[in-house]
């Protein structure tokens, strides 16, 4: 596994701040590199993804660690984006949702145990699963990927290595492919930061393609801060020519920003 190679760097404890911040910086401008050779693979599971979410179903993330805890930050930010129900995108951690703060040691390592997850949401053939596996090899991943597979689910993958396990066992495999780590084997360095840009592609073109952004504005988003609400505010004032209060008072009254522009004849 190219990510558990040696690091190009070494006596890292005897470097300054600054050579230790240049070393990281040069590495981390090799990752978008790195993600642009695997756009194919990403196309095609993003429009596996459309049709499955087309027909109704679900988009779950299964990962241990690093990989995990992005996934469920990438679902969890799906809501308030783009408006959609809690439900339709889902991040599951090995070792439940107490991993997301505290390791769990061993449970990576359960081949099992991400069906047993799965099934407690009900999943089918109409889902798509994305295993999240810096290494490509996790158990976790690779038993759930290949159930999931077998039950008919559309199943994809981000992986940091090539011809891995978690690979061939998805339908639909990302390979970002990052080379060595900063400090030998850290995933959560280069191999995290790849995940974190193809899963935000993945989400992102998704719904795009789903109708969830007008232009490019989020106009499903949640009100759920002042901030958003001044943003609401913005776009109806750049769509329709308006000022201020009365944008505010569309919002207020149509609880979303296209909402109002339905009520105007503008979605």
């Amino acid at each position: 596994m190219t990510t558990e190679a040696p690091s190009e760097f070494t006596n890292l404890e005897t470097l300054p701040t600054a050579e230790l911040l240049a070393g990281m910086n040069r590495l981390d401008q090799t990752v978008p590199q790195a993600v642009a050779r695997a756009l194919p693979q990403i196309g095609a599971l993003v429009e596996a993804t459309v049709a499955r979410l087309q027909a109704g179903g679900r988009l779950f993330y299964i990962g241990a660690g690093t990989s995990g805890r992005l996934g469920v930050v990438d679902a969890s930010e799906c809501p308030p984006t783009f408006g959609v129900p809690a439900g339709l995108v889902v991040g599951i951690m090995a070792g439940g949702d107490g991993a997301i703060r505290q390791a769990v040691e061993g449970a990576e390592d359960n081949a099992t145990q991400a069906w047993v997850d799965l099934q407690a949401h009900n999943v089918s053939a109409k889902d798509v699963l994305v295993g999240l596996a810096a290494s490509g090899r996790t158990p976790y991943v690779i038993g759930g990927l290949t159930a999931a597979r077998a039950a008919g689910l559309a199943t994809g993958c981000i992986v940091c290595n090539a011809g891995s396990g978690v690979a061939a066992a998805a339908e639909f495999p990302v390979e970002v492919v990052t080379g060595p780590e900063f400090i030998t084997g850290s995933t959560r360095l280069k191999a995290g930061t790849a995940q974190k840009l193809a899963l935000n592609m993945l989400t992102t073109a998704t719904f795009i393609r789903l109708g969830r952004v007008k232009g490019n504005k989020m106009v499903d988003m949640q009100l759920s801060n002042e901030k958003l609400v001044e943003r609401g505010q913005r776009m109806l004032m750049d769509e329709l020519g308006i000022g201020q209060p009365e944008a505010a008072a569309l919002l207020a009254r149509h609880g979303s920003v296209r909402a109002a522009l339905g009520a105007l004849g503008k979605a």
